[in-house]
């Protein structure tokens, strides 16, 4: 099953959109006849995505947790893209993209962050519990929230990290609308791009959703 990739976009201005990453060449896979194989990138991607996860869930050091969920700032995002930004939204490495990817948008700007859960919040009471951000949620909050939703995907319950980052996308994206019906008075090209984005975070929600129920029917791969 797969889902939409609009979600995967992250931006350090908007909250959610990454840097274009580093096209994979020709050269990177030059020892497979043809040049580079989707299927070989596909599994690449499953892979490394079950090596990450399983080796986190399996290991109680604090020390490892805290190394897989600071490996977007050790190795850089694009890194990780190169990896799993192109799997379907609903499967492990696509999920586990969305989670990095969140977080680090998060790490990058986290006082719009604030600022829009605050604003989306106020609709959204049973996703501001479930998401887990402190009150009230300040720049600080969201930082602490970000790494805590990512250590939980190493060292908890996996599926439960997916629901946290859903509710918090969507937390987000209710603030982001209310902020698009401010921008319309003003800049309306601004509010329809904060609308748009709103709208991808929603669908990301229901990717990762998605993706919790998977896991737990054990069919998430």
């Amino acid at each position: 099953m797969k889902g939409s990739r609009a979600g995967s976009k992250v931006a350090h201005d908007s909250g959610f959109r990454h840097h274009k990453p580093k096209p994979i060449t020709s050269g990177d896979f030059e020892a497979y006849a043809g040049g580079a194989d989707p299927a070989r990138v596909s599994e690449a991607a499953h892979l490394s995505a079950q090596a990450f996860v399983h080796r986190g869930l399996a290991n109680q050091d604090p020390e490892v947790t805290a190394r897989l969920v600071s490996v977007a700032e050790d190795e850089g995002l694009e890194v990780l893209a190169e990896l799993w930004s192109e799997a379907p939204a609903r499967s492990l490495p696509g999920a586990l993209w969305r989670l990095y990817a969140i977080r680090t948008a998060t790490l990058n700007n986290p006082e719009a962050m604030a600022t829009r859960f605050r604003a989306g919040a106020q609709r959204a009471q049973v996703d501001r519990i479930v998401a887990g951000v402190a009150e009230p949620p300040t720049s600080e909050e969201m930082r602490k929230t970000a790494d805590s939703i990512l250590s939980g995907a190493f060292d908890g319950d996996f599926a439960h990290a997916l629901e946290r980052t859903a509710a918090y996308c969507r937390v987000i994206a209710l603030g982001m609308t209310d902020h698009a019906d401010a921008a319309d008075l003003a800049n309306e090209a601004r509010g329809t791009t904060l609308t748009q984005r709103a709208t991808a975070l929603v669908r990301t929600a229901e990717d990762l959703e998605a993706s919790a129920r998977l896991w737990r029917s054990d069919c998430l791969d």
